[in-house]
């Protein structure tokens, strides 16, 4: 009996120091690993490389990383305990591939985002049409992106559809051109409108000097000539110089008295002939 209790608490102390052995062991590569981790990521931070990257770019590496460094430290802990990596690796790649299958659309956000943070066709801070939405660029994602819409409204568009679709950025170029129209009457002289317009267009704050405004004949119709009023302004300042040049527009030409358009209405009342009565002669034409 005394040997067999003897055997069973050998047995127990035999387990005990395998088994605290490997917790020991565990919580060794696990501590040092963390510190390994937080090593390498706090010298990607400081890393002057990274800093030259776009911040959106240099955020995705350092996540991909700090997530490869964790997956391969849960691996390394689990091996500590005896656990079959090769099992584990597998059982992993399945797992990835059943949620690849079925957030095929979060990753194909993630696959456009990684292009589109790569190719740079637009950054933070610009003013784009992306996606259907037109707003600055307030933040880059890896599955979608953050736009301020000109009524101050948050939108999150997706990446794969951003990507799909065609991409307008306004902030690009050094300067785009303002679109406006002026309507004149068929009297009017718009030799000297054209001249009026074009000297002060060119005053208008945050208009530039190249390419200098123009103000031609757009069309006709049947008010009068239409002129094309258009200066050349950065995007940021495209709304100021808007209302300016319609301001300017209806107070120049006030000034110069021109024609005001018109339009005349004329309508023409036709005589309507009075029903005949039942009985008169006319209603009853003899036989």
């Amino acid at each position: 009996m005394d040997e067999r209790v003897q055997r069973y608490v050998d047995m127990g102390i035999a387990l005990g120091v395998n088994v605290g052995g490997k917790i020991v062991g565990a919580i060794l590569v696990w501590v040092i690993g963390r510190m390994f981790i937080r090593g390498v990521l706090s010298l990607m931070q400081r890393s002057a490389a990274l800093k030259k990257l776009d911040v959106t770019l240099a955020h995705y590496l350092e996540s991909a990383t700090s997530v490869l460094l964790n997956v391969l430290l849960v691996i390394a802990v689990l091996s500590v305990f005896g656990v079959e990596t090769t099992t584990f690796a597998s059982l992993l790649a399945a797992v990835g591939i059943a949620i690849g299958m079925a957030w095929s659309g979060l990753l194909s956000n993630l696959a456009a985002g990684i292009f589109m943070i790569l190719l740079r066709p637009f950054k933070v801070g610009d003013y784009v049409t992306a996606g259907g939405v037109t707003g600055t660029v307030h933040s880059i994602g890896l599955f979608a992106s953050t736009l301020d819409t000109p009524d101050n409204v948050r939108t999150i568009v997706g990446n794969s559809k951003i990507f799909s679709e065609t991409i307008q950025n306004f902030s690009t170029n050094p300067f785009r051109r303002v679109d406006c129209t002026a309507q004149l009457a068929h009297g009017a002289d718009h030799d000297a409108a054209i001249a009026r317009l074009r000297a002060h267009l060119a005053l208008i704050p945050n208009v530039v000097k190249e390419p200098a405004p123009s103000v031609e004949i757009l069309d006709f119709n049947l008010a009068g000539p239409v002129l094309a009023v258009r200066p050349f302004c950065h995007t940021d300042h495209y709304w100021d110089v808007y209302f300016a040049t319609t301001k300017i527009i209806r107070e120049e030409l006030g000034k110069m008295g021109l024609p005001v358009p018109s339009q005349h209405v004329h309508i023409q009342q036709l005589a309507v002939t009075p029903p005949l009565r039942s009985g008169s002669a006319e209603a009853h034409p003899a036989a």
